[in-house]
């Protein structure tokens, strides 16, 4: 009796994940990767979104929607109490990006976009630990800022509002 109770829930169980795995599949864009300035940082930001696009399957260096783009990073020094005893760096991520539409020869989107971060950094300039910090800091916005423009122009629909000829 156990084992017809089993199977029954075993039935029941593999008829419920067939239901619930359909995929429904909206159209995305596929994109290929133009000119991203930036020298390093501008190397990062080309690697995380081509991973990102890849991963979305949204990836195809022989398609006519380019992505052009800049990033920069600045910092700033903040002294937060009197005693001097909590200095705090504030990194500010700038990224500017663009889709370009080859066939028709115009810009379809563009994101200019910033974040921040701050430390706690110590007061030697040798320790190893706040450039640590600032590396995975520079990481952290680069990354965030391109799941954002990954999720705002995956499947939108992307129109031409800058003529050029």
């Amino acid at each position: 009796m156990s084992k017809i109770k089993l199977l029954i829930l075993l039935l029941i169980s593999v008829l419920a994940l067939s239901c619930s795995n359909k995929n429904i599949k909206h159209k995305s864009n596929t994109f290929s990767l133009s000119n991203i300035g930036g020298e390093y940082d501008g190397l990062i930001l080309s690697n995380l979104l081509r991973s990102y696009l890849a991963g979305y399957g949204s990836f195809d260096p022989n398609t006519n929607l380019k992505i052009q783009g800049n990033i920069s990073h600045s910092s700033n020094i903040y002294i937060t109490n009197i005693d001097n005893t909590s200095d705090r760096e504030k990194i500010e991520t700038s990224i500017s990006l663009k889709v370009y539409n080859e066939i028709e020869k115009c810009y379809v989107y563009e994101m200019n976009e910033f974040v921040t971060q701050f430390y706690i950094f110590s007061l030697n300039e040798k320790f190893i630990s706040n450039q640590k910090a600032l590396e995975k800091i520079k990481y952290e916005n680069t990354e965030e800022l391109v799941k954002k423009f990954i999720n705002e122009v995956l499947y939108k629909d992307l129109k031409c509002f800058e003529q050029y000829s």
